[in-house]
């Protein structure tokens, strides 16, 4: 049996860092709701699913899985699941766990966002503001659309509060200039033995950085709907997959990206975890 754990309190537990976060109970709801989202990323006959702070339950009825498989794995995720009974041996190591926090740093992606800095100083952001006028400012470790604010021409007192708390915690605050979004897709990959193996693409949508929902749209369709920017994306993403992320992850990647209104492409995000553009691209 395998075992299917949804946590898409994953980004919050990455963000805290620690093994100890109590995740809001508005998370642990969405898990129960959605769990079988993991249904479709794995459909074989057998398989059991279960949000993570359910599994004790499950084990009790169905025995241990032969092998686990997660929404995202994190520091938090195994120390709940070993107090729920699941063995050492079914988990990553701690290193494993650490790299996968240490990658997930938004910083990781600035070799394919020319235009994007980490700010480490208020002063490093007011540069950034005066350059570019409006500005979209992320915290490294984010996730569900927290953790972005937006800046016009100058920092509210509550902004600078806000930038010295996220650089005093996470080291610095991402800045990059404010565009209007066209198109919003991602490309999605399974990271295996050292190779990024492409998944397919997905097109969302969002709503001020908050996800809302898929298309679900075959590739070919959405290949098309993209146009050049499609073959683009991948030969940026791709290369920095092989280099910075597959000698130390293995598993599921997402890779944001958008093309603006002057049919411009740009590199967004990045998630190390299933995502539901990997849940759309498997409902087809």
């Amino acid at each position: 049996m395998v075992l299917l754990v949804f946590n898409p309190e994953h980004d919050l537990c990455l963000a805290n860092g620690g093994p100890d976060f109590v995740p809001p109970q508005s998370a642990l709801r969405l898990a129960e709701s959605l769990c079988p989202c993991m249904l479709k990323l794995y459909p074989a006959h057998g398989n059991v699913v279960c949000a993570a702070h359910k599994v004790a339950e499950v084990v009790a009825e169905t025995g241990l899985p032969d092998s686990l498989q997660v929404w995202g794995w994190n520091a938090m995720l195994k120390r709940q699941l070993a107090k729920q009974g699941i063995p050492e041996r079914l988990m990553p190591s701690d290193e494993a766990i650490a790299a996968i926090r240490r990658l997930q740093h938004r910083s990781t992606l600035l070799p394919l966002q020319p235009q994007t800095v980490a700010a480490c100083t208020l002063g490093d952001v007011q540069h950034m503001l005066a350059e570019y006028t409006d500005i979209v400012l992320k915290a490294p470790w984010s996730g569900a659309g927290r953790g972005l604010r937006w800046a016009s021409r100058s920092l509210s007192s509550h902004d600078e509060l806000w930038i010295k708390k996220t650089i005093a915690h996470q080291s610095c605050v991402i800045a990059e200039p404010r565009r209007s979004i066209a198109v919003e897709f991602a490309l999605e990959y399974m990271v295996a033995h050292g190779s990024p193996q492409f998944i397919g693409y997905s097109l969302f949508q969002a709503s001020n950085g908050v996800y809302t929902n898929n298309i679900l749209l075959p590739d070919s369709e959405i290949a098309a709907r993209l146009g050049s920017s499609a073959a683009w994306a991948r030969s940026v993403v791709e290369p920095w997959l092989l280099a910075t992320v597959a000698p130390h992850y293995s598993g599921p990647i997402g890779v944001d990206c958008y093309i603006d209104n002057h049919g411009q492409p740009y590199v967004s995000e990045h998630n190390m975890r299933h995502t539901m553009g990997m849940v759309a691209h498997a409902s087809l």
